[in-house]
C-alpha cells in the first residue's frame, strides 16, 4: 500500500499565512502570483496589499482611495496606467514637490501661484516630436506633477541680490524650454531648465551627449572668452540627471539650507562649523557662487558671502558695542595669501547692544576655483571707548561647481593669480564695492556678458 503524500502545496495553505507571505512581495511578483491559480488570484487581489503599495509607490493615502470610489487594487491599476513609466522616480518626486509647496505655503505663499498644473503624457510626447529629442523620465515625471511654472518674479530655482545686480531663476514650463532649445554649435541637444529675465542666465540639460556633455547633466554654460572660436563653450556642472538636480535643490530650500530673505529663496550655503562666538557676539557666514559673472577662460571666479553678527540677549547693557574696523586674511586654492583690512563693513559701523541682529553681504573675485578666508572685527565698548577687543570670523571655504572644458580649445587661459578681494573693504583705495546696499558695480558687472550674446529668451516675455 503505497504511503500517503506528505507533501503540503503553498496554495493549500490557510489564507492568513499566504497573505503575509505575499505581504513582502512586491506589485509585479503579486500580478505574477495571480496566474498560478485561482486560489491565489483571489488573495493576490487582497486590499491590504495593495494599499500597501499604493502608499508605497503612489504616496495615496485613505482620503484619496475614498475619493476615487475604487478598491486599492483597482486605484493601483489606475495609476499604473496613468505613470507607470516613472514608478522608480514618482515616489522620490512627489515627496520633493510636496515637501517644497508645504515649506513655501509657509514662507512664499505667492510663490504657489505660480505653479502650473503638470503637463499631460500627449503633451510632453509632442514636445519631444517637436524638437526631436527623447526627454529623460524624471524629468517628464517631474513635469507630469508640474509644469514648471508662470514666467514671474522671484523665480522658484532661487534669487541673488548685490548693488545693483539681480539674479531669479523661473523654472520653465516644458513649452516654453522647447522655445529654447539649442541646436547651434557649442550647445547642440541642450534644452533650458530655468530662465533669468534679468541677466539672461539659463541652466541647461544636456539631452544627447554631445561636444563634452554627458547626457542628462545639467549645467550652466560660460563661453571660453580666450578662444578663438565663439562655439568654445565651459559648463559649471549642476546635477548628473534631473533627479539628482531638483531633489538636491528642494532639500537644501526645505531644510533651511537656504535661506529665505525678502520672501525669495537665496542659494547662500551655510556650513554648520562656520560659527564663532566671543564673549556674547556670535558671528556666522554663508556663501554663494554667482556662474553669470564667473569665466573659466579667463578664470575668473566670482563668490558672494553674507554674515550674521548677533549679540546674545543674555549679555549684560554694558556690553554694547560699536565695531571700528575688519581684517581678514585670504588664502587661495594655490597656496597665494593676501591681508586686508579697513574700517567698518560696507561702509556702516553698527552697533551692537544685546539681542541685536546685524546682517551684510559682500563679495570676492579669485582666478582660482576655491579659497578660504577668515579674520576679525575691532570692536570699542559704548560705555568705555579705551576697552577695544577683538571678536573672531569664522574661517569660510568658497568653491566653485565643478567646471568642465570644451572638447577643443585653440587658445590657453591666463594662469597668473590675480585676486579682487573683498572689494569693497578695500575701500581705502577706492576699490568697488558689492554688498547689494546701492554701491555702483564699477566693471564688475560686465565680466561675462559675452555669454549674453546671442542668448535665448522666452519669446512671450
Amino acid at each position: 500500500m503505497a504511503a500517503a503524500s506528505s507533501e503540503l502545496r503553498m496554495d493549500q495553505l490557510p489564507s492568513d499565512p499566504l497573505l503575509h507571505i505575499l505581504s513582502f512581495l512586491g506589485y509585479r511578483d503579486l500580478v505574477h502570483c495571480s496566474f498560478v491559480s485561482r486560489r491565489l488570484s483571489d488573495l493576490s487581489k487582497h486590499n491590504p496589499l495593495w494599499r500597501t503599495l499604493c502608499s508605497r509607490h503612489w504616496l495615496l493615502t485613505d482620503a484619496d482611495r475614498l475619493q476615487s470610489g475604487l478598491s486599492w487594487y483597482c486605484l493601483f491599476k489606475q495609476y499604473y496606467r496613468d505613470l507607470g513609466r516613472y514608478i522608480q522616480y514618482y515616489r522620490v518626486l512627489k515627496r520633493a514637490w510636496e515637501q517644497l509647496k508645504s515649506f513655501l505655503q509657509q514662507k512664499c505663499p505667492r510663490m504657489i501661484a505660480s505653479l502650473k498644473e503638470g503637463a499631460t503624457e500627449v503633451e510632453l510626447n509632442d514636445i519631444e516630436a517637436q524638437i526631436g529629442c527623447r526627454l529623460p523620465d524624471d524629468y517628464r515625471c517631474s513635469y507630469r506633477i508640474h509644469n514648471g511654472q508662470k514666467l514671474v518674479i522671484p523665480g522658484l530655482m532661487g534669487s541673488m541680490s548685490l548693488s545693483n545686480h539681480y539674479r531669479s531663476e523661473v523654472l520653465l514650463d516644458v513649452e516654453t524650454a522647447a522655445g529654447g532649445f539649442q541646436q547651434r554649435k557649442g550647445m547642440r541637444r541642450c534644452l533650458p531648465l530655468t530662465f533669468c529675465f534679468h541677466t539672461g542666465l539659463s541652466q541647461y540639460m544636456a539631452l544627447e551627449p554631445a561636444e563634452g556633455r554627458r547626457r542628462f547633466e545639467s549645467f550652466y554654460p560660460c563661453p571660453d572668452q580666450t578662444a578663438q572660436d565663439p562655439s568654445a563653450i565651459d559648463m559649471f556642472i549642476t546635477g548628473s540627471c534631473f533627479l539628482e538636480w531638483f531633489t538636491t535643490y528642494v532639500h537644501n530650500v526645505v531644510t533651511g539650507e537656504y535661506p529665505i530673505i525678502r520672501d525669495q529663496i537665496f542659494r547662500y550655503v551655510h556650513d554648520e562649523g562656520c560659527v564663532a562666538t566671543t564673549d556674547d557676539i556670535t558671528v556666522s557666514v554663508s556663501t554663494s557662487f554667482l556662474p553669470e559673472l564667473s569665466s573659466v577662460h579667463p578664470p575668473h571666479f566670482f563668490f558672494t558671502y553674507r554674515i550674521r553678527i548677533e549679540m546674545s540677549s543674555s549679555a549684560p547693557p554694558e556690553a554694547a558695542c560699536q565695531l571700528d574696523s575688519r581684517y581678514w586674511k585670504i588664502t587661495t586654492s594655490d597656496g597665494n595669501v593676501e591681508e586686508v583690512q579697513g574700517p567698518g563693513v560696507v561702509g556702516e559701523f553698527p552697533v551692537m547692544t544685546p539681542g541685536k541682529v546685524h546682517e551684510y553681504a559682500s563679495c570676492t573675485t579669485f582666478s582660482t576655483p576655491s579659497e578660504y578666508m577668515e579674520g576679525h572685527y575691532t570692536f570699542h565698548r559704548l560705555a568705555n571707548k579705551e576697552e577695544v577687543f577683538h571678536v573672531a570670523i569664522p574661517r569660510f571655504h568658497m568653491f566653485c561647481p565643478p567646471f568642465r572644458e570644451p572638447l577643443v580649445r585653440t587658445q590657453k587661459a591666463s594662469t597668473s593669480f590675480t585676486p579682487r578681494l573683498d572689494d569693497h573693504d578695500q575701500n581705502d583705495d577706492g576699490g568697488e564695492y558689492c554688498d547689494g546696499d546701492g554701491d555702483d558695480f564699477g566693471d564688475l558687472r560686465g565680466i561675462n556678458m559675452a555669454a549674453l550674446e546671442g542668448a535665448w529668451c522666452p519669446r512671450h516675455i
